[in-house]
């Protein structure tokens, strides 16, 4: 994606994927709004590293499911691209498959920052229920605790302890010591 000259004409899906590419910044399209947001810190971008490492194990008797640790463009609606910090999608068909033609995440994770916090909990999270993803989780740094959400909640699930996550059909299971998890993307 790129900075596009004039981001309020941004509205549609091929607007959007017309973009040019622009690694050094977070382009999202929010139901038809063009958000541009600046890089993550190193914080972030541990915690989310340590949750895919975390996560990983869950998904060793599932080789149809695919976990991302790095930005994609995700299309959650007519009007919605999101790049999400951790994702876990269905295999394509091909390795050469475009992100718009890419299944629905059957997991995001979202690790709050300053600049995108009221983002990820508004109108992100609206897209995500909307859109039927089964699991979305909000990662609070600073609170030391989890929201998780499903596509039929009113409020989130709050996770201090443990987090437990077990894909669709996957006789494995990560158990997340949330204290312990904190403790050293903190450190």
């Amino acid at each position: 994606m790129g900075m596009a000259a004039t981001p309020h004409l941004v509205t549609t899906l091929d607007e959007f994927f017309a973009l040019p590419e622009d690694n050094t910044r977070r382009h999202e399209l929010l139901d038809g709004g063009y958000v541009v947001s600046p890089p993550p810190r190193y914080r972030h971008q541990r915690a989310v590293m340590d949750l895919f490492m975390l996560l990983r194990p869950a998904l060793d008797d599932r080789p149809d499911l695919v976990l991302f640790p790095v930005l994609g463009d995700i299309v959650v609606g007519p009007r919605s691209v999101v790049q999400p910090d951790l994702f876990v999608v269905p295999r394509p068909v091909s390795a050469s498959a475009h992100w718009r033609d890419i299944a629905l995440p059957v997991l995001i994770v979202e690790v709050l920052s300053p600049g995108t916090a009221a983002r990820d909990r508004g109108i992100k999270r609206q897209l995500y229920q909307k859109a039927g993803v089964p699991e979305y989780w909000i990662v609070d740094l600073d609170s030391r605790m989890v929201e998780r959400w499903r596509p039929e909640d009113e409020r989130p699930e709050i996770l201090r302890e443990i987090l437990s996550w077990q894909p669709h059909g996957s006789a494995q299971v990560a158990d997340i010591n949330l204290p312990v998890f904190f403790g050293g993307a903190l450190d």
